[in-house]
């Protein structure tokens, strides 16, 4: 009744974009972050920070890995670690700064697909890249779903790679005790599919909240299903 395998016992579900609407305040805060970098480093030569940059490098990503590939992207491989370590800095700012003023709502077809899956006995953890993974899931009113978080605090603390290495998702099943063919992934980021598909997940579903060629690039990348909302995968 969850559109998943019947081996499977446990969901891991990435945060943002998936569960909640905080990609676009992700997507926000990284563009005014960068237009306020780029502009004041070129101002001749500015080129904004599109949504297909959000997409490419920093979507999934955590923190200091978007800011790396993305000004890797511009040609931009002279920046210090100071200067990274800032606009990864001011990003969660005004990050903060904006989930405190617009708060953040759940998607109401992910919130109907927990509750089947908490009825149906499906077990539940969030692996986000995220170091505001409680605060979010707080302010989304989601925390009594989740058995286990595995955010970006705990990918740094126990130094482990990012997406899309499949690290986050493989510490998320090895927590919740089981093996990653018992688990399925669902994911907004290709960088997210990439790591569930490294990491030989049992089923992987791609919510694709983009449009255009965003759902034949989450099945290039390895997602087993492709949906708009996740409520697609309950019965009718």
């Amino acid at each position: 009744m969850l559109g998943l395998p019947d081996v499977t016992t446990v969901a891991l579900f990435d945060l943002d974009g998936v569960l909640t609407s905080t990609a676009v305040l992700h997507r926000h805060a990284w563009k005014q972050t960068f237009d306020d970098f780029l502009s004041a480093r070129d101002p001749d030569g500015f080129v904004e920070f599109t949504e297909k940059d959000y997409l490419d490098y920093v979507d999934g990503r955590p923190r200091d890995d978007g800011v790396r590939g993305f000004l890797h992207s511009r040609g931009i491989d002279d920046a210090t670690d100071e200067e990274m370590a800032k606009i990864a800095r001011e990003k969660n700012e005004k990050f903060v700064a904006n989930l405190e003023a617009d708060g953040v709502d759940p998607y109401p077809g992910s919130v109907r697909y927990l509750k089947a899956a908490r009825d149906a006995g499906l077990r539940i953890a969030v692996v986000t890249s995220s170091k505001n993974g409680a605060a979010v899931l707080d302010a989304a009113g989601l925390t009594e779903f989740v058995e286990l978080r595995v955010d970006g605090l705990e990918v740094a603390q126990r130094g482990l790679r990012g997406k899309p290495a499949p690290d986050s998702f493989l510490l998320g099943a090895e927590l919740m005790g089981v093996t990653p063919d018992q688990a399925a992934v669902f994911e907004d980021a290709i960088s997210g599919i990439e790591a569930a598909a490294a990491g030989k997940f049992g089923y992987v579903v791609g919510i694709d909240r983009v449009g255009g060629g965003q759902a034949e690039a989450m099945a290039a990348a390895g997602a087993s299903r492709v949906v708009t909302d996740l409520d697609e995968l309950l019965p009718a």
